[in-house]
C-alpha cells in the first residue's frame, strides 16, 4: 500500500474527487464517495462544491447533479466538439409537442399521462413514447388511486441535452413580465 493511500488526509479531496467521478460508472452518491475515501460526507460535499466551482470558471467538465447523485460530464459548450470528435449525430431536435411535455414533465414531476393530458388538453401518449426513447423521461413508480397510473420524471440524460447541472437551474416557472418588456424565460417560443 502507498503513503498516499495509508494517510488520506494528506492528498488533495478535489483531486481524489475528480479521479474517483472519473471511472465512475454513473452518478454516485456523497456518501459512495466518502467512504471510497475514508472522508467525512460534509468534507466530501465541500470538496465537490469547490471541484464544480473550479470546472465553472475554466475546464471542460461538469458536475451534474441530479436526485442527490453527482457525475463528471463535459462542460455544455463543448457538446459540438464532442459529437463531432465522437462521430455522434448532432443532438436531436425536439418538436414543439415534445418540448411542451417535457416542460410539464420537468417542472410538476413526478406526474401521470393523465395530469399530462390536461395540462395539455391533448394526448400524449406518442410524445411520452419518444421522450421515453430518447432517454429524456423515465417511469418513476406508480401513482396511488384509481387505475395506480405510471409517473413520469426527467432524467440525467434530459439535463444533458439542455446544458442544465441541476433542475435548480430550470427558469423560474412562472414569471412577471412588466409592462413593455419581453418576457426573457419563456420555456417556448412562439
Amino acid at each position: 500500500m502507498t503513503e498516499l493511500a495509508a494517510d488520506p488526509t494528506q492528498y488533495d479531496l478535489a483531486a481524489s474527487l475528480e479521479a474517483l467521478l472519473f471511472v465512475a460508472g454513473g452518478p454516485v452518491t456523497v456518501h459512495q464517495l466518502a467512504a471510497a475515501l475514508d472522508r467525512k460526507p460534509d468534507d466530501v460535499q465541500q470538496g465537490l462544491k469547490d471541484l464544480g466551482l473550479g470546472y465553472a470558471q475554466q475546464g471542460g467538465l461538469s458536475l451534474q447533479w441530479y436526485g442527490g447523485k453527482v457525475q463528471m460530464t463535459t462542460a455544455p459548450q463543448w457538446a459540438a466538439h464532442v459529437e463531432k470528435f465522437l462521430g455522434l449525430e448532432a443532438t436531436t431536435r425536439l418538436s414543439r409537442a415534445a418540448l411542451e411535455t417535457l416542460a410539464i414533465v420537468a417542472y410538476r414531476q413526478p406526474i401521470t399521462r393523465p395530469a399530462i393530458d390536461a395540462i395539455r388538453g391533448v394526448s400524449s401518449d406518442g410524445v411520452l413514447k419518444s421522450l421515453l426513447s430518447k432517454g429524456l423521461i423515465q417511469e418513476n413508480g406508480r401513482a396511488e388511486g384509481p387505475g395506480r397510473p405510471i409517473l413520469f420524471e426527467t432524467t440525467p440524460e434530459f439535463l444533458q441535452h439542455f446544458g442544465l447541472t441541476s433542475l435548480d437551474e430550470l427558469p423560474p416557472f412562472e414569471s412577471e413580465v412588466r409592462p413593455g418588456e419581453e418576457e426573457k424565460n419563456r420555456l417556448l417560443k412562439d
